[in-house]
């Protein structure tokens, strides 16, 4: 799999200590640790996702879930709570015509 990122250099280690030589080491390593940690850029033709969750509840925001046949993301001021509806009913109406 390649997200078209350059690897970090790691060369062969000299026979004694070479302080120059430590330090470009711990920067190849820091190079190859924030490639690791970036999910990168994705271009895709075909996708299918199954088993997405109903609600928002729990995810992260930028996440995948699905509500009534709508795939949807995870949005911090936009809530999908688990188990919103509601009901409701206001008095009584009575008519008398005569």
């Amino acid at each position: 799999m390649s997200r078209n990122l350059a690897h970090p250099f790691f060369a062969l280690p000299p026979a004694e200590y070479d302080q120059r030589y430590f330090a470009e080491l711990v920067r190849s390593f820091t190079v190859y640790i924030a490639q690791q940690q970036n999910p990168g850029e994705g271009r895709n033709t075909g996708l299918v996702l199954t088993n997405l969750q109903t609600d928002d509840s729990g995810l992260e925001t930028g996440a995948l879930f699905q509500q009534e046949g709508f795939v949807k993301i995870v949005l911090i001021n936009t809530p999908h709570v688990r188990g919103s509806s509601g009901t409701g009913e206001v008095g009584l109406v009575t008519v008398v015509t005569t």
